[in-house]
């Protein structure tokens, strides 16, 4: 078996700790290195998280490069609110000793994907700008990536706002031109990942794994498991990033139609808004496979099976 070669963009986050660890844990997937962005929390911490998770699965040899500290032209809005002071709430995990790699992880990205043969998938999980600075700068690496798969968006209300996603709406404007760029592109929104809801029986199951990688995600679920029984109907916690990884390795596990996705950048009330059209109506081409569903008992066994190995 030859593994995918990846490279996982994120702003750590419990959900993209998971989704690292998952991608870690499975030799499909080869994590060529880890790029932060600010977004859930600052950069500085981002960076940090990255490391941490790295550390915890037992791949320091794994680069990360920070990379952008705000959006495109918005003020960055955080979201400690959910994740934290530190972004991993629920974890305790000790300081990296790995070092950050040398360089920004826009001109890793940029030399990295010019010299590869078209193999490399991106796998974003946090705001679009590094991506989308990588392709403004050097427009020729678009043909050069295999996929971009994200999650973002969405064809319904949002989660930041009533119309948008957090990390679309974090940077509307990244996302306009990764959307935009042309290449192969698959978007995982709030319509599919808001059924990818950790219970508390499947978090159980997680932790009875009796493994580190594991015990540590069955303490960062549970903390959000007890923010949710607060709240009206919370019964469990979306685990939004791991889809992406997910769809990598089990793409049968998901539903998905080509569409037309357009992103709104200019309307205060809709801003970062993923337009979808469904019905064809705009007549553009379609440039987005958009996911539409997940058997979402599917994604946690795997997900449970895989952090068993770690």
């Amino acid at each position: 078996m030859v593994a995918r070669p990846i490279i996982i963009d994120c702003d750590p986050g419990q959900d993209d700790a998971v989704a690292l660890l998952l991608a870690f844990a499975s030799p499909e997937l080869d994590v060529v290195a880890v790029t932060t962005v600010a977004g859930n929390v600052p950069l500085e911490l981002t960076a940090r998280n990255a490391r941490c998770v790295c550390e915890l699965a037992g791949r320091p040899d794994v680069a990360v490069y920070a990379g952008c500290p705000r959006p495109i032209l918005r003020r960055l809005e955080t979201a400690e609110r959910v994740h934290g002071a530190t972004g991993l709430d629920g974890a305790d995990l000790p300081e990296p000793t790995m070092p950050l790699a040398s360089g920004h992880a826009v001109e890793f990205l940029i030399e990295r994907l010019m010299a590869s043969d078209g193999d490399v998938t991106l796998a974003a999980m946090g705001p679009l700008t590094n991506l989308a600075l990588a392709v403004v700068e050097e427009p020729r690496i678009v043909p050069r990536i295999r996929e971009i798969v994200l999650m973002g968006g969405g064809m319904g209300p949002g989660n930041v706002t009533a119309a948008a996603e957090f990390n679309i709406h974090t940077d509307p404007h990244a996302a306009a031109v990764v959307f935009s760029a042309g290449a192969p592109l698959t978007m995982i929104g709030l319509d599919v990942t808001l059924r990818a809801i950790a219970t508390p029986e499947r978090v159980k199951v997680i932790s009875a794994l009796r493994r580190p990688a594991a015990a540590v995600v069955a303490a960062m679920l549970e903390t959000h498991l007890a923010r949710a029984a607060k709240r009206p109907g919370g019964r469990g916690t979306a685990l939004h990033d791991p889809c992406v990884i997910a769809y990598l390795l089990r793409p049968e596990l998901f539903e998905a139609r080509p569409m037309h996705v357009a992103v709104e950048t200019a309307s205060p009330l809709t801003l970062g808004q993923t337009v979808v059209d469904r019905a064809g109506v705009s007549g553009e081409p379609p440039n987005a496979n958009v996911v539409v569903d997940i058997d979402a008992d599917g994604f946690f066994r795997l997900l449970t099976e895989r952090l068993g190995r770690l």
